[in-house]
């Protein structure tokens, strides 16, 4: 669950990030202590405890991301991106509205903030955070940090109406600055592949990076290749939770 984010006031600014954009991304893990020396060794990581048994992955001693244990073997190991958002049941009624889901009611992270999980009309789960005392990401766009997330989806314009139903002033306002693209799935992914979101981590050198993710005992599902927002490829950890490996 989301972990590390700041204050919140009611004009459409999340706890000083703009509502819409991306302040956070989590991964549940069968096992932390695994997940702890695969990115601590990939993107030089520390940790630090957070909530319940969850770990904060720190980049130079500021928050990334968190590594969360899965406790029903049921639930899928994954990353989740978490968007930020003034009023996180108001936002859960919109997304209703406009025919997504919410997989997980609004829960207080020991004021820390409010979560929920929520999923498009196609089915692609995504995060939101109401900040309370943590802000989120305490550096992105850095190697080692988050770069991008990715909506892979069946109908790219239906995605643009939904979220910009929901985020538009963040995804198409004067200045947006996202950190949040939508493309078809086939464009990378077999056409079964369901609709989801991809986290994109910053690397200096995408090759490099990808032979670390193999020693440490990972494995490619697509690429390297070129996008709009530079090379790319697409990754598991040694637990199954998939991710990107974003080289500007």
């Amino acid at each position: 669950m989301a972990e590390n984010r700041a204050s919140v006031n009611t004009e459409g600014d999340a706890g000083g990030v703009e509502e819409g954009v991306p302040c956070w991304v989590d991964a549940q893990l069968p096992d932390v202590d695994a997940g702890r020396r695969f990115y601590g060794e990939l993107f030089g990581w520390t940790f630090e405890a957070a909530h319940g048994s969850s770990v904060w992955g720190l980049l130079d001693g500021a928050p990334v991301a968190a590594l969360a244990h899965k406790t029903d073997g049921r639930m899928p190991t994954v990353w989740t991106v978490y968007f930020a958002t003034p009023d996180v049941t108001a936002t859960a009624r919109r997304i209703q509205a406009a025919g997504g889901q919410v997989v997980m009611a609004p829960l207080p992270v020991d004021g820390q903030g409010v979560a929920a999980l929520a999923a498009d009309p196609e089915g692609a789960v995504f995060g939101l955070w109401q900040p309370g005392s943590h802000p989120g990401f305490g550096v992105r766009h850095a190697p080692g940090a988050f770069a991008w997330a990715q909506l892979y989806a069946r109908d790219t314009d239906a995605a643009n109406t939904f979220y910009g139903h929901l985020f538009h002033a963040a995804l198409f306002g004067p200045g947006a600055h996202p950190d949040f693209g939508r493309a078809p799935v086939a464009d990378v992914f077999p056409e079964m592949m369901p609709p989801h979101v991809l986290v994109h981590f910053g690397v200096e050198d995408c090759e490099a990076a990808l032979g670390t993710v193999s020693r440490l005992g990972g494995r490619l599902q697509a690429g390297p290749f070129t996008a709009s927002y530079g090379t790319v490829a697409v990754v598991t950890d040694n637990q199954g939770a998939s991710f990107a490996l974003l080289q500007r």
